[in-house]
């Protein structure tokens, strides 16, 4: 037995689909198809709510006679009966019609059920025949036509002094953002030039300090001291060598250069004084074995 689902089926060389007889359906017949209820509505026999997207067994057919710039439209026929958890009171089976709306992009209910209100689409008709009216005035009424116009044009104008007004008030706001931006910027700025300047200021300090301590000579003084043959080649370089010059009454003292807690734990220990000394025992002195000194051996 062949496979149900295939892609490809055996054709035998001699056929010709010529052959096979067309089959013969009426002009306008009618197709079952599946579909779900387009609105909500009402049906008229027994009074029940069928609710939008209720799924039906229908019929189409295409309406003869109409059309909207040869658009087809098409008719659906369903049979409205109510479940088993839905209390009907005459389990009616009753016929509804609804046919397609192209020029509202819509559908129009027909036979057997009424559609429910919906707002929205009250309104847009309204606008429709507002719309309609007011043309026809204007065609037979010039000066209608001249006063509908100045209307316009003075609404137009007050829409656009309305967006200009809102554009000025968000340029202002731009503006004061910008401000705010620019005075943050300018602060920040000061915080940075007062911190570069403390750190030059240290740094100055330092250098002060490392001048008051260190100094530069001329090397050629010194090397009479180190080497009297090695003088003459040394004092006619010129170059200079970093001492340190005497402790004066400006060179800090030792202790004011050591932290709080370096010279509590110095002054700590120059108070406890230092450890006493213990004689260390050895191994033999522990097991109670009492050495004596060895006899010389005299030389004969």
């Amino acid at each position: 037995m062949s496979e149900r689902k295939v892609l490809n089926k055996y054709f035998p060389p001699d056929f010709d689909p010529s052959l096979i007889p067309r089959r013969r359906q009426p002009k306008n017949s009618q197709q079952v198809v599946r579909l779900m209820a387009p609105f909500s509505m009402r049906c008229n026999t027994c009074g029940e709510y069928i609710y939008k997207g209720k799924k039906f067994n229908a019929r189409k057919e295409t309406v003869e006679g109409e059309d909207y710039f040869g658009i087809k439209i098409f008719r659906f026929y369903i049979k409205w009966q109510a479940s088993f958890d839905v209390e009907c009171p005459t389990l009616c089976s009753a016929e509804i019609t609804f046919k397609t709306d192209p020029k509202n992009t819509d559908y129009a209910a027909e036979h057997g059920a009424s559609r429910n209100f919906e707002p929205w689409r009250d309104e847009r008709a309204v606008e429709e025949e507002d719309r309609l009216s007011k043309l026809e005035e204007e065609e037979n009424n010039p000066m209608k036509a001249l006063e509908n116009r100045t209307v316009d044009s003075k609404r137009e104008m007050d829409i656009l002094d309305a967006l200009q007004d809102i554009r000025a008030r968000n340029a202002r706001n731009e503006r004061v953002g910008q401000s705010v931006d620019l005075l943050d910027r300018l602060h920040m700025e000061e915080i940075e030039n007062e911190e570069d300047l403390e750190q030059k200021r240290a740094e100055e300090e330092d250098e002060k300090l490392v001048r008051e301590v260190f100094a530069k000579v001329p090397a050629a003084d010194t090397s009479v001291t180190h080497d009297a043959g090695l003088s003459e080649d040394v004092g006619t370089s010129h170059e200079v060598i970093t001492v340190k010059r005497k402790a004066g009454a400006d060179e800090p003292d030792l202790q004011s250069l050591l932290s709080e807690s370096a010279r509590a734990l110095l002054a700590e220990k120059s108070s406890k004084g230092a450890p006493p000394f213990k004689r260390k025992r050895t191994s033999k002195n522990l097991l109670g074995i009492k050495v004596t000194g060895k006899n010389k051996v005299k030389a004969v």
